[in-house]
């Protein structure tokens, strides 16, 4: 039973020992860690920014096709309301403009996607995904009252 007295609070202070060493152990693995995880964030947010950026020939492609449909897609418009009544073609008209003025306004959207650097391409892009969606959202409506007004 002495013995038993002897032998607990050695236990006791080997277990007490080992714990805080493997605290102070894990914390600086938990530090370790979390200076890991801060590298790696910024890494994969480095990564995403030049990906991106890598992407610049293809979005600028992709705006260039896209001008092109909606520029051929005014022709068909125009066209269609070239043979519509006196009166729809008057309504029609500060339509068209508008649209006009929206399609024109993609060139110099696209210019400044071709010149972009990587420390401006987020916002250059952003730009100019903006002001297509605007014009294409435009368009949609002006094609969607035109066939209301042409087809009855």
């Amino acid at each position: 039973m002495k013995f038993l007295k002897l032998l607990f609070p050695l236990l006791l202070t080997a277990l007490v020992a080992a714990c805080g060493k493997s605290a102070s152990e894990s914390s600086a693995s938990t530090g370790q860690q979390l200076d890991q995880l801060k590298a790696d964030t910024k890494q994969a947010a480095s990564d995403m920014k030049n990906y991106t950026f890598t992407e610049k020939d293809k979005f600028v492609a992709y705006m260039q096709v896209e001008l092109d449909a909606l520029n051929k897609e005014l022709a068909d418009l125009t066209a269609k309301i070239d043979n519509a009544s006196a009166a729809v073609k008057a309504e029609a008209q500060p339509k068209l403009d508008d649209l006009r003025v929206q399609i024109a306004k993609l060139s110099p959207e696209l210019d400044k996607a071709k010149a972009a650097t990587e420390s401006t391409w987020d916002d250059v892009k952003a730009g100019a995904q903006k002001a297509y969606d605007s014009t294409k959202q435009a368009f949609k409506d002006t094609v969607a009252w035109v066939n209301q007004k042409v087809n009855g």
